[in-house]
This record gives structure tokens, sequence and C-alpha cells, in this order.
């Protein structure tokens, strides 16, 4: 009962904290916009900056990621949750106050200096919350529901955006941004504690067959309990082919979702003259669409079709709504492919619980977002550049949604992957004691 109970105070945690990070979404294109090209629907500067401050947080939360995770294996979810709850208030509280150049540029800056930190580790947390409290059978419905919760909070944030202006909107995610920092000290039951985990996966000895074929090699192993090395990275890929390929599937997929959330509101405004309330229609059919297929599709789909299927099916979507997005012909069109989050939003729940594969949950979680910073990195150093130049009078050709077809074909190549990862059936009673008495996927 403790563990249903937080794990409701999570889903409010989550709720109240993806509302305030949402709902500021909608409006930033337009913030951009009129602190550096005022009067413009395109504007080359606007989006390199964008793009940079992306690369640059996702260069630091790819070394951040990890260490979080490990370092909540240690010390407990609730505690390393507070720290980015708190430091996420800070640029929303620089745009609530305004919104003029040298204050859009101090929003950079922090903005860049706390997601460092902040960008991914909320979710990467409460993953492994939810992997502490719930058996391994049950994970993708709850992973799920818990997507479905920000997707909840998507919706109703963007929706919230539509009716607000710009200086209230970022003042009201302020404000709950603090809310859901308070929430959750006061709520939130911890997890875990002096290391003990609820629910571990793979036996240490399991993890030590693979990574310390010695005694030096476990004492470096000890020495680096925190901060994850190169070698503890290799073990968690060679503890699974599954492991490996959900990596490359994790990998592609986060490079077509960074490369889209990169160029596509700069192209809509360019290509159709989309604004706030435009951008913020958009989001709330993607978000409804969502929220219905995560919280009553995926817990009646994953038991019956296998996380694999799932995971296949909402690859597939993905990429073909990515595509509708780069050919759009009229105004209509965006709004249609936004429909198909209905279906892509099965990939994400389905490529987590192939993580789980290893001695602790915290580590997992931390590597999949760290697979994800790098992502981060990489994105918007390919894609910012080619949706600028594609999007100006120097074009190589016309083709305004050039760089929106190439995130789909990142995204083909995560589909592509997912078809080759398959179930076997159930380890045997004596090989299921020798990880850790779980069944798991390999290839």
């Amino acid at each position: 009962m403790e563990k249903l109970t937080g794990l409701r105070h999570l889903f409010m945690t989550i709720f109240l904290h993806n509302f305030a990070t949402f709902m500021v979404i909608p409006a930033i294109t337009d913030v951009t916009m009129a602190a550096l090209c005022p009067g413009r629907d395109e504007c080359s500067v606007a989006i390199y900056i964008s793009g940079f401050q992306q690369a640059i947080i996702g260069l630091g939360s790819l070394v951040m990621m990890p260490l979080v995770g490990n370092l909540s294996d240690k010390y407990g979810r609730k505690a390393l949750l507070t720290v980015p709850m708190i430091l996420t208030v800070i640029p929303l509280a620089i745009l609530a106050y305004s919104r003029s150049r040298s204050f859009f540029y101090a929003y950079c800056v922090f903005k860049i200096l706390t997601a460092m930190f902040c960008e991914g580790s909320v979710h990467c947390l409460a993953l492994a919350y939810v992997a502490d409290n719930v058996p391994e059978g049950r994970r993708a419905s709850v992973f799920g529901i818990l997507s479905g919760v920000g997707s909840c909070a998507f919706v109703c944030g963007t929706l919230s955006t539509r009716f607000l202006s710009t200086a209230s909107t970022f003042q009201v995610s302020a404000a709950m941004a603090m809310l859901s920092a308070v929430y959750m000290r006061i709520f939130l039951p911890e997890s875990t504690v002096n290391n003990n985990l609820s629910t571990p996966i793979i036996s240490e000895g399991k993890l030590d067959a693979i990574a310390n074929p010695d005694e030096e090699s476990h004492k470096k192993m000890q020495m680096f309990k925190t901060m994850p090395s190169i070698e503890d990275m290799l073990a968690l890929l060679k503890s699974s082919l599954t492991f490996s390929q959900a990596t490359i599937v994790s990998f592609f997929s986060n490079l077509a979702d960074v490369g889209l959330h990169a160029s596509l509101l700069y192209y809509l405004k360019a290509r159709f003259h989309f604004s706030k309330n435009q951008f913020a229609d958009l989001m709330v059919i993607t978000g409804v669409a969502g929220t219905i297929s995560q919280l009553l599709l995926m817990p009646i789909l994953a038991p019956a079709l296998g996380e694999e299927r799932l995971l296949s099916i909402g690859l597939f979507f993905n990429c073909a709504h990515i595509i509708f997005y780069s050919i759009a012909w009229s105004f209509w069109v965006p709004y249609a492919a936004a429909v198909f989050s209905l279906f892509f939003v099965f990939s994400q729940p389905c490529t987590n619980c192939h993580f789980l594969l290893t001695l602790s949950q915290g580590k997992a979680q931390g590597f999949i977002s760290g697979i994800g910073s790098f992502a981060h990195v990489a994105s918007p150093l390919v894609f910012s550049p080619l949706t600028a130049l594609f999007l100006s009078d120097g074009a190589p050709f016309y083709f305004p949604g050039f760089s929106i077809m190439c995130v789909g074909f990142a995204s083909m190549i995560a589909f592509v992957q997912s078809l080759m990862i398959r179930a076997v059936p159930p380890i045997s009673p004596i090989s299921s004691q020798r990880v850790g008495n779980c069944n798991y996927m390999e290839a």
C-alpha cells in the first residue's frame, strides 16, 4: 500500500513539474524571435542560438545523467529529484520578469547552466522510482501510465498557454515549478535507503562476472561506484544483445525527436506563419491523442502484443508523422500529422523496458538518459544548420521541410533496428537464480 501511495504522489509530482515546463514551449519560439529578430517569421540567428543551446545542454547532460542515476541508487530518488526541480524555477522566473533582449540572453545562460543537470533527470529518476516499486511484468503498463500523466500535463499546460498572455504564461509556469518541488518534498516517500533497492534485476555476482574478472577490477568498480566508468557502460552493453539493440534504437529515436523539436516550430512559423496560439493548438492535439493512447490503449495492448511489437508500431508512426510534416502542403497537414501521436507514443515506454536488465535501476535509467543526452548534442549540430539553410533565401533547392525529412530518416533507422529485437521464452529456474530470479528479453 505504501508503494502504491508513493506512485500516486510521484504521478502528481510529475504532472505539476511537466505542466510548468511544457506550458512555455508554445511561447518560447515567439519570445526568441521577438528578442532576436523583431517582426520577422524567419531568423537564422534564432535557429542557430536555439541549436547551440540544445547542444551545450546535451553535452552537460551526457556527463551528468549517469552520475545522477548512480547517486540516486546511493542517496535515494527523492533527494536527487529535489535538485533539478528547484533549479528549473530559475530560468522561468527570469522570463516571467521580462522578455527583453538582455533578459532573454540571461535566460539562455541560466537555462544552459541549469538544464545540464535538469534536462531529463526528473524523467530518469521517475522511471527509476517506478522500477523500484513495480514488478517487472507490470512495468511496461506503469511506464505507459507515467508517460500518460506527462501527456496530461502536456495537454493542460499547452491548453492553458492558449488562453494566457506571454507574460502570464511564464509567471504561471514559474509558480507551478515551485509548487511541484514543495509537493514532492512534503508528500513523496523515499524508495531507496542505504542502496537497498526494492527490485534489483540482475544479481551483483552476474554483473561482477561480466565487468570484474579479477579482484583488482572489482576494487576499481568500487572506486567508481558513484561516477560511472567506461567499463561500467561496456558491461551494461555486454549484458544482453537486446540491451545493445535497444541502445541503438534509443539513440536514433532521440536523435529524431530532438531534431524535430529543434526545427519544427521555426519551420512552421516560416512556412505557415504559425504563432503561439497555433503552436498550442497543435500541441494540444498531440497531447490529447497521446494521453488517450498511454492511459487507455497501452495498458491493454502491452500484455497482448508484447513490448517488441509496440515498439516497432510506435517508431513506424513516428517516422510517418515526421515525413508528413516535411511535405506539408497546407496549414491543416501538421494538425493531421499530430493525430499520429495516438500510436507513436508507444515507443518511449517500450524502449525503457529493454534497458532494465542491470544491477540497479538508477544506473540503467542514467544510461538511458546519457544516450539521449548524446543525441541532444549531435542532433542540433546537424539539423539546426540544415533548417536555417533551407528556410533561407540561399537554399540550394526549394524544399523548406528538407531538414524535417532528414529527421524522418533517423527515425526510420530506429524503426528498422527495432524489427531485429525479438523475445525469447522465459529462462529456466536455474538460470533465473543466476540472474536474480528475473525473466528477461534476449535477442
